[in-house]
C-alpha cells in the first residue's frame, strides 16, 4: 500500500516546488523598461529617510509603497526599523537589480518586495503609507491614484510639494552632518484640495 502512495506524494511535492519556483521567478524577473524613467536616480540621504518614516508615523501594521524606489533604501529601512511590509516600485531594470540585491543583503526579503512597474499605472489603494521623491509635476500626476487611498493613509514627499493639495505638515529638517536643510511634506488621505481657480473681481 505504502509503495503505491509514495510516488503520488513525491509527484505532488515536485509539482508544489515547481510552482513556488515559478512564482519566485515571476516576482523577481526584470524586463526592459516600457519607457525612459521620469527622473534620474538621486538617493535620499538616510537621515532624511528616517525622518520621512517618522513623520508618516509608520508602524509594523503598515504597508509602505515607495514610488521610484532607486536602491531600495526606504523600503529596507521601513522593514528593518518598524517590522512592516513594504514594496518598492521602479521602471529602471538597473535600479530593480540593485534594490533587490540590497534587500537580500539586509535580510528583509520576507517583508520587502521590489517590482519593476510604471508607477503611474499602479493601484495604490492597498498601501497605508506612500513615499515619494519625484518632481512636483509628477506628484500632481499621481493625484488620481492617491485619491484612491484609504482614509488615514499617509503620503510623504522629500523636497517637493503637490500643487493643488494642502499638506497636513511641512517639516524642515536641519542636517548637521551635511550642513543643509531638507524639506519633507506630509499629506493624509483623503487629500485636501485647494481651489486655485481665478477669482472673479467684485
Amino acid at each position: 500500500m505504502f509503495r503505491r502512495v509514495f510516488p503520488a506524494v513525491a509527484l505532488l511535492c515536485v509539482l508544489a516546488a515547481g510552482t513556488a519556483v515559478a512564482q519566485d521567478v515571476v516576482e523577481n524577473k526584470t524586463e526592459a523598461p516600457s519607457r525612459e524613467p521620469d527622473v534620474i536616480f538621486v538617493p535620499t540621504p538616510r537621515e532624511v529617510v528616517a525622518k520621512m518614516l517618522e513623520l508618516a508615523r509608520v508602524t509594523k501594521d503598515d504597508l509602505v509603497y515607495d514610488l521610484g524606489c532607486g536602491d531600495g533604501r526606504i523600503v529596507i529601512m521601513a522593514a528593518r526599523k518598524y517590522g512592516c511590509r513594504a514594496v518598492g516600485f521602479d521602471i529602471d531594470p538597473e535600479r530593480i537589480k540593485e534594490s533587490r540585491a540590497n534587500v537580500a543583503k539586509a535580510g528583509v526579503g520576507h517583508l520587502v518586495k521590489i517590482q519593476q512597474q510604471d508607477i503611474f499605472e499602479l493601484d495604490l489603494s492597498p498601501a497605508s503609507v506612500v513615499t515619494l521623491y519625484l518632481l512636483p509635476s509628477l506628484n500632481v500626476k499621481l493625484i488620481p491614484q492617491l485619491e484612491k487611498l484609504k482614509p488615514g493613509s499617509r503620503i510623504v514627499s522629500h523636497a517637493f510639494d503637490m500643487r493643488g493639495v494642502k499638506p497636513d505638515k511641512v517639516v524642515r529638517f536641519q542636517s548637521k552632518k551635511r550642513n543643509r536643510t531638507y524639506t519633507i511634506y506630509l499629506w493624509t488621505a483623503p487629500l485636501k484640495k485647494i481651489d486655485e481657480s481665478p477669482q472673479e473681481p467684485e
